[in-house]
C-alpha cells in the first residue's frame, strides 16, 4: 500500500507528538542522573534478580550492624549461619551501599567512622573519620553522598569516595533521619524523627525548600509507647516513593502507621498500620510494600494501586522488626530484630517466618547485598 505524503512540517509535528514525552522527562530529571526507563515505575530495574554487571559476580551476603555491641555480624543466607563477627566503631547504625555499588559503608554515628566493606571480598576496610554519620544517602546522579548527622542537625554534602566535605547545611529539624527522592532527582524528602518534621530539599541547591510538621494523632493519649519510649508526637521515620513516583510514605513509629503525601509534596493522610511502623520495603514486583511494625512484632502488606492494607503477617512468639532488605529474588524479606537480638527472614508469599538467626545486641539497618538495581541512593539499599 502507497503511504500518503507528509510534509515537512507534518513529520516535524508527528516526531514532536511522538517523543516529547520522554524527552521532557529526560530533560526535566537532575543532569547527570541515570535516564527514568518505566515512568510507571521508577523501581522497574529493581526486578527480581536483575543485576547490575558490576555487582552479578559478588558474594550473596547480609551484614549485620548491632549497635550495642559495636560490631557487624556476617551472614550466609544459603545456610542461613552467621560466617563472621567484625569489630567496628561505637554503634553502626546502617550498613550502606555506594552510588556505584561497588562499596559498602558501615554509619557508625558515636564512632565518628564510617568503614568500607569490599563486597567482592567481604573484606573490611580502613575507617574514615566522619562526623556524626547516622544516615547515610547519595544523590541519584553519583555526585555527593548525604550524611544525615541526626545529633548536629545537619545534612552533610560529601564527596562520595573520599567523603571530603562539599556543603553543609542546618536541619531545621531534630533528628534528622531518612530520606527518598522524587522520580526526577531534583528533590528529596526528608524525616526529622525528634521533632516530628519533614523537609523538602533541592538536590541541585543543597538548599532546603519547604518544611512541615507532622499531626499528632496520638489516639491513646499516652505519654509512653512500646519499650518505654515517651510519646511526644509524631517520629517520623523510613521515607519511600511509590513506583509510579507518585506518593511519598513516611513511617511514624509514634502515631501507629504510615503518612501518604502527594510527591514532591503536599498534604498528608494517614494509615494506620501496627504499634510502631518503622522500616518500608517496595516488593520485587512494585506492586506491593513491606511495613515493619517494629512494636507490635508484625509485617503489614500495603497495596500500591489503592493503599489498601492486604496482610499482616505476626512474629511468631513476638519480635521488634526494624529495618532490612529483601533478597534478590524477591521470596525473603530479611529484617532486623532491634529489642531481640535476632535477624528475622520472613516468607514475601505468606508471611511464615522461615528462620531466626542470632546475632548481636541491638541489629538495626543490615543490607542485603547484591541487589537488583543501577545505582544505590543509599540507606540499607535503596536501588532504582
Amino acid at each position: 500500500m502507497k503511504l500518503p505524503k507528509i510534509s515537512a512540517l507534518g513529520f516535524s509535528l508527528f516526531l514532536t507528538l511522538s517523543i516529547s514525552p520522554l524527552a521532557a522527562a529526560a530533560t526535566s530529571t537532575l543532569p547527570g542522573m541515570p535516564p527514568v526507563l518505566d515512568p510507571i515505575n521508577i523501581y522497574s530495574e529493581d526486578g527480581a534478580n536483575k543485576f547490575s554487571p558490576v555487582v552479578k559476580d559478588f558474594v550473596s551476603l547480609i551484614y549485620v550492624p548491632n549497635t550495642n555491641s559495636n560490631t557487624v555480624s556476617v551472614i550466609d543466607p544459603k545456610s542461613m549461619k552467621v560466617i563472621g563477627v567484625h569489630k567496628v566503631a561505637r554503634e553502626p547504625q546502617h550498613v550502606v551501599p555506594s552510588w556505584d555499588l561497588k562499596t559498602l559503608w558501615v554509619n557508625s554515628d558515636l564512632g565518628n567512622t564510617l568503614t568500607p566493606i569490599d563486597p567482592v571480598t567481604g573484606k573490611f576496610g580502613k575507617a574514615i573519620y566522619v562526623n556524626d554519620p547516622y544516615n547515610l544517602y547519595f544523590t541519584p546522579n553519583g555526585k555527593y553522598a548525604v550524611v544525615m548527622s541526626e545529633a548536629a542537625k545537619k545534612i552533610v554534602f560529601r564527596n562520595p569516595q573520599t567523603m571530603a566535605v562539599k556543603k553543609q547545611i542546618s536541619s531545621q529539624c531534630d533528628g534528622v533521619n531518612h530520606a527518598d527522592w522524587s522520580a526526577d532527582g531534583r528533590t528529596f524528602v526528608v524525616s526529622c524523627e525528634f521533632s516530628g518534621d519533614l523537609l523538602l530539599v533541592d538536590t541541585a541547591k543543597m538548599k532546603v525548600l519547604k518544611k512541615q510538621a507532622i499531626p499528632n494523632i496520638n489516639r491513646s493519649g499516652s505519654s509512653k509507647s512500646h519499650n518505654g519510649i515517651a510519646n511526644k508526637g509524631p517520629m517520623p521515620q523510613d521515607v519511600k516513593l511509590s513506583p509510579d513516583g507518585k506518593t511519598y510514605y513516611i513511617a511514624d513509629m509514634m502515631s501507629d502507621g504510615v503518612w501518604v503525601m502527594p510527591a514532591p509534596w503536599g498534604k498528608l493522610s494517614f494509615i494506620n498500620t501496627g504499634l510502631g511502623a518503622h522500616g518500608l520495603y517496595v516488593n520485587r514486583d512494585s506492586k506491593t510494600m513491606l511495613i515493619a511494625n517494629r512494636n507490635e512484632g508484625s509485617i503489614s502488606v500495603l497495596r500500591f494501586s489503592d493503599n489498601a492494607l492486604i496482610a499482616k503477617w505476626k512474629i511468631p512468639g513476638d519480635g521488634s522488626p526494624d529495618m532490612g532488605g529483601i533478597s534478590a529474588d524477591g521470596k525473603i524479606f530479611w529484617v532486623s530484630g532491634r529489642y531481640d537480638g535476632v535477624i528475622y527472614a520472613i516468607s514475601t508469599e505468606n508471611g511464615s517466618l522461615i528462620k531466626k538467626i542470632k546475632v548481636g545486641s541491638g541489629p538495626h539497618g543490615l543490607a542485603v547485598y547484591p541487589q537488583p538495581g543501577r545505582y544505590s541512593l543509599g540507606h540499607t539499599g535503596v536501588f532504582r
